[in-house]
């Protein structure tokens, strides 16, 4: 018996060294302060959260993809010449060795963006925090669901936000839908000591460019009387919504 819980107790300290990743791929960033710049794509794949506009149901609802040592992740980060890397998911700071792994991903001067609900604290690597925190209407529509109420309890993390927006260049990435979501997003950044305007971005929610340019209409003149700024998702107008773009 001894025996058999220390070999269990060795699985899982090994479980603990990996991540899981569906897809590393280069492409060109479509949102943010760095759009237009080309980058290298780490996805991992699960999540805290359950989005119900999510565009990665394959690293959130069903997770997929293969439990990789940061360094095998590094390693085929490497096959691409880009020298911006994405962190991205599902959440990658779910990973207790993402810590690791951002040390490995900006070796050799690369430039290293992490995307995170900021929802988990870590303390990790990385030239650009890219946090987008989740609004009241991102829950999953069946109010009555165990998502839904666990999606709403770990959603709204200020310390966490703060902490990051206090120690990484950062950037605060809103997903709204219509104008009631835009009003949260003012509500919110009043809950924060200070925030920079010109760091803080409105990406209309959609994933069909006729859909984003519609809204790009209202949301463009609301970011610019509230001195925030639009943020368009420019990889779905060049690419559409599929993988590996």
């Amino acid at each position: 018996m001894k025996a058999e819980a220390e070999n269990r107790k060795g699985v899982d300290a090994q479980s603990a060294s990996l991540l899981r990743v569906c897809e590393i791929y280069e492409s060109i960033q479509g949102e943010g302060l760095l759009t237009g710049t080309p980058s290298v794509f780490v996805r991992t794949s699960g999540c805290n959260l359950r989005c119900w506009f999510c565009d990665t149901p394959f690293a959130s609802w069903q997770p997929e993809g293969q439990h990789l040592s940061w360094d095998e992740i590094d390693h085929q980060s490497r096959k691409f010449p880009a020298s911006h890397v994405v962190l991205t998911g599902g959440e990658p700071l779910i990973f207790k060795s993402v810590s690791t792994l951002c040390q490995a991903l900006r070796h050799g001067k690369r430039h290293l963006t992490i995307e995170t609900a900021g929802t988990l604290h870590r303390d990790v690597e990385c030239d650009l925090m890219s946090i987008s925190p989740k609004l009241s209407s991102s829950a999953p529509k069946q109010t009555a669901s165990t998502w839904h109420r666990v999606h709403q309890s770990r959603r709204e993390r200020l310390d966490v936000v703060w902490t990051y927006m206090q120690n990484y260049a950062y950037q605060l990435k809103f997903v709204v839908n219509n104008e009631e979501d835009a009003l949260e997003v003012l509500r919110y950044l009043d809950l924060l000591p200070d925030y920079d305007g010109e760091r803080v971005l409105l990406m209309p929610q959609g994933t069909e460019a006729e859909s984003l340019k519609r809204q790009a209409e209202w949301l463009i003149p609301w970011c610019r009387k509230y001195g925030l700024r639009f943020c368009p998702r420019d990889h779905i107008t060049w690419f559409g919504n599929r993988r590996g773009t």
